[in-house]
């Protein structure tokens, strides 16, 4: 199974996309999509909208993931990500993608064992289970562990009979 995990932020979304046969997870490709800052807010949605579609056209996943918005001090920066987040979660079920959520400690847990990782335990530990892989940014390496938290519950999802596509 084709999974993607998503990392939205209004500057950059970070995406990954890995394979799921078994418990073997293999890397098909990462990045990140980048708005303009000099844009207005509604330009910028539309730039990560068309990047996001881009993504999914390009490598046509199955299932999606995407991290849920932790709550800022500041309330203007929460409420934009969250529209961000809207496009992340817009993009894929607007193309027939099942997509999933999870809280940044669920996805640290997931793949690092532990909910308040830093970023570089995320990133080593991205490193670890997707060997030789190239990671295209932090924001990339996000979503990769996204991807990698998804793929762990579907494999747990298949084992005891339950579909999370």
């Amino acid at each position: 199974m084709r999974l993607l995990g998503l990392d939205p932020g209004l500057q950059k979304t970070g995406w990954g996309i890995v394979e799921s046969h078994g418990s073997r997870l293999i890397h098909i490709a990462n990045g990140t999509v980048k708005s303009t800052s000099k844009k207005s807010l509604a330009e910028r949605l539309v730039e990560l909208y068309d990047g996001l579609t881009e993504v999914v056209a390009e490598w046509q996943p199955h299932s999606c993931a995407v991290e849920e918005t932790f709550v800022n001090k500041n309330p203007t920066s929460t409420l934009k990500l969250g529209q961000a987040r809207g496009i992340a979660l817009l993009v894929p079920s607007q193309a027939g993608i099942p997509v999933a959520e999870y809280t940044p400690n669920h996805v640290k847990k997931s793949v690092v064992g532990a909910g308040h990782a830093g970023k570089d335990q995320v990133e080593a530990m991205v490193r670890i289970l997707l060997p030789g892989i190239q990671i295209n940014g932090p924001d990339a390496a996000d979503a990769l562990a996204v991807a990698i938290c998804h793929a762990h519950h579907a494999v747990t999802a298949a084992n005891i009979g339950v579909n999370i596509r």
